[in-house]
């Protein structure tokens, strides 16, 4: 089966329709998975928005102080679980979301707006990691999708703005970014990728999808994790 046979199909490299067609490149990509949510196996429920993010029973676990205090912050730090996935596979230690959450609020990569967050934004962010973490990240506003393919490996990352519909990749998605995924190789048409608020078991980790259907979803922008 090739890449264009399965186009608007997302699944993962240990499940799918892909037989002998998907490069061993794309095996297992070795970086840890984080959910943006404390319970990653009920990313069906909060996606939809069928499940209260309040009630997450392990809301306590992102450090924040109330479920609600949670709930407020689930649904905006995708681009802090990014992080703790480039952090786990440096074998570097990964706080609590919570911990994360005020670091970046102290550089400026979330800027509160009332009920709104401003952010993730880039450029602070990449000074912030710099510094406290010794990580290049360098920021793309315009980051051609054949960079991203290219370049893309475990060790050198991508994180890249994408439509959060990008689970459901048979949908159109009204518009593009909002959403970061962490992309980790690319080969044989298809891109391999960890996302945040990717639903169990196709669209969470490792999760392999045609280049032209991640186009669809794609800002054309994001940040090349380097050093």
């Amino acid at each position: 089966m090739t890449a264009v046979g399965l186009a608007a199909v997302l699944f993962t490299v240990t499940d799918g329709p892909y037989g002998e067609d998907v490069p061993a490149t794309l095996g297992a990509s070795g970086v840890p998975y984080f959910s943006q949510w404390e319970s990653p196996e009920l990313a069906a429920g909060f996606a939809d928005g069928s499940l209260d993010l309040a009630a997450d029973p392990r809301w306590a676990a992102s450090g924040a102080q109330t479920p609600g205090e949670y709930g407020y912050w689930a649904n905006k730090v995708c681009g802090l679980a990014c992080l703790k996935m480039v952090l786990a596979h440096r074998g570097m230690p990964v706080p609590p979301t919570m911990t994360l959450v005020e670091r970046a609020l102290a550089w400026q990569a979330y800027v509160p707006q009332g009920e709104r967050v401003a952010g993730l934004i880039y450029q602070p962010f990449a000074d912030w990691v710099a510094a406290e973490y010794g990580i290049t990240a360098e920021v793309a506003p315009q980051l051609a999708l054949e960079t991203v393919t290219a370049g893309a490996s475990p060790r050198a990352p991508v994180i890249a703005s994408v439509h959060p519909w990008i689970r459901w990749p048979d949908r159109e998605p009204p518009d593009r970014g909002g959403h970061l995924v962490l992309v980790t190789g690319s080969g044989g048409g298809l891109l391999r990728l960890h996302n945040p608020s990717g639903i169990p078991p196709a669209s969470q980790r490792d999760a392999l999808i045609p280049v032209a259907d991640f186009a669809r979803f794609y800002a054309g922008r994001g940040m090349l994790i380097r050093g």
